[in-house]
């Protein structure tokens, strides 16, 4: 875990969520919290567990995006669940043990990509040579049906290794391909290359049973050899296939799942949206389902042991993030249990009028630089004056103070309406310029500002 302090943390979560202030100090000081325990000695690291964090506040203010930026600030596994998609143990559909079941693969993931990125360049050489090969020798051919079955898994009983190419070190023209291969001067031309079958999507099984992650390729993975078939491609693209092929040959994947278990155990997040959702409002109906759920979290947050195809997951020092609206329920309607487990507790600020104009500019990934970059690619020019920026927050903010408070995703609402008819007729406006005014804006949301009652904001 990289030492970012919580000041440091901040600054990055500035650059791309405006305001909520509070909020990222919370998150900050609990990831700082992490990197602590890690200096702590291993027997009292154990006792040390994270402070979980609630988010109370309307939807689009940043909630997910502040977890979702946290996590990657750090590279840590993330994933984000729906209280609503879980039910009660006894009744189908999702247990609540499949979001530690995601976090591990999502953990997996991450791993894996860092070990195949660290010997790449060495699969992309071993990727290089086969193609060598092929185009001198031709094709690589799949061995026959009549072999040996136990070749699957104890290897070919033929002790001779191919040494084809160091065979046709004479030949002439073996020296030129090799050159205009490395220097990439015939990326398209075709070759055919052997590589695995990939499987669909798999069927999954005892779903009903809390083993949602199992499935037939998993059980017979070990057991079946691979299939493989001959797939025509650019050298180019062979390249791709071929290195990544190697590059898992190289990695250990025991390794891999140790390493990614660990890591999600004590470097995961798991943001619970929409639980506000699943607090009860009374003592009948479905609010027993709802609190059914609740007590199934209760024991994943407290920490527990989930079983996985990969082995025993402890959540003791997972840190869950839980957010909602609560419009109509409260977080005191969540079970005790579950409110003592989220000690902190943070209250999102609705998004005012200055907020609306920075995010249309400030963060790296603003909606305005999104929208000029995308128009640019068809040679249209949009240049958005200052004027024209403070009308767009304007709309924004009274729009959704006027109808549903839906945050900054009244921005992409606003923003597609406005720009439709450029966007529509790109191609006809090739390499000209579209200035975007407080004029233009008026003219083209002329509707929606009509609708705005515009006198409860007169004194």
């Amino acid at each position: 875990m990289k030492e970012y302090t919580p000041i440091e943390i901040v600054e990055k979560l500035d650059n791309y969520i405006i305001g909520q202030k509070k909020a990222k100090r919370s998150v900050a000081v609990a990831l700082r919290n992490r990197y602590r325990r890690n200096k702590l000695n291993d027997e009292f690291k154990e006792e040390v567990k994270p402070k979980n964090i609630i988010m109370e506040g309307p939807t689009g203010v940043g909630k997910t995006e502040i977890a979702r930026r946290l996590a990657k600030l750090v590279n840590a596994p993330f994933v984000k669940v729906e209280a609503t998609k879980f039910t009660e143990v006894g009744y189908v559909g999702r247990d609540v043990e499949s979001m530690v079941r995601d976090l591990v693969e999502t953990s997996i993931r991450l791993v894996k990509n860092e070990k195949i990125s660290e010997v790449y360049n060495k699969a992309e050489e071993l990727a290089e040579k086969r193609i060598l090969k092929i185009l001198i020798n031709g094709p690589e051919k799949k061995k026959e049906k009549n072999q040996n079955p136990f070749e699957a898994f104890f290897g070919s009983t033929n002790d001779e290794e191919d040494n084809e190419i160091d065979r046709k070190d004479d030949i002439g023209d073996k020296k030129t391909i090799k050159n205009k291969l490395k220097n990439k001067e015939i990326e398209d031309q075709y070759v055919e290359i052997l590589v695995e079958e990939t499987h669909s999507q798999p069927i999954g099984m005892m779903g009903a049973m809390g083993m949602d992650d199992m499935n037939m390729n998993d059980i017979f993975s070990g057991i079946l050899p691979k299939k493989k078939k001959n797939r025509k491609v650019t050298i180019k693209e062979a390249r791709k296939i071929l290195a990544n092929e190697e590059a898992q040959k190289m990695i250990d994947i025991d390794d891999i799942n140790s390493i990614a278990i660990e890591k999600a155990e004590n470097s995961g997040i798991i943001f619970i949206d929409e639980i506000d959702k699943i607090a009860a409002r009374n003592g009948s109906g479905p609010d027993v389902s709802r609190e059914g759920v609740q007590r199934d979290i209760l024991p994943i947050i407290e920490g527990s042991t989930v079983m996985s195809k990969y082995g025993p997951i402890k959540t003791d020092h997972i840190l869950f993030i839980a957010a909602g609206a609560f419009h109509v329920s409260k977080v005191t309607d969540l079970i005790p249990e579950i409110q003592g487990r989220f000690p902190i507790r943070v209250k999102l600020d609705n998004l005012t009028q200055d907020n609306f104009k920075e995010i249309l500019t400030k963060p790296q990934n603003a909606l305005i630089k999104q929208y000029k970059h995308l128009l640019k690619t068809e040679g249209v020019d949009l240049i958005f004056t200052d004027d024209g920026i403070s009308e767009i927050a304007k709309i924004a903010f009274l729009v959704n103070d006027q109808t549903e408070n839906i945050g900054a995703r009244r921005l992409y609402t606003i923003l597609e309406e406005l720009l439709e008819e450029i966007s529509f007729d790109a191609s006809l406006y090739q390499g000209k310029e579209f200035t975007i005014d407080r004029k233009y804006v008026n003219e083209k949301l002329k509707h929606d500002i009509e609708q705005i009652d515009l006198s409860k904001y007169i004194l």
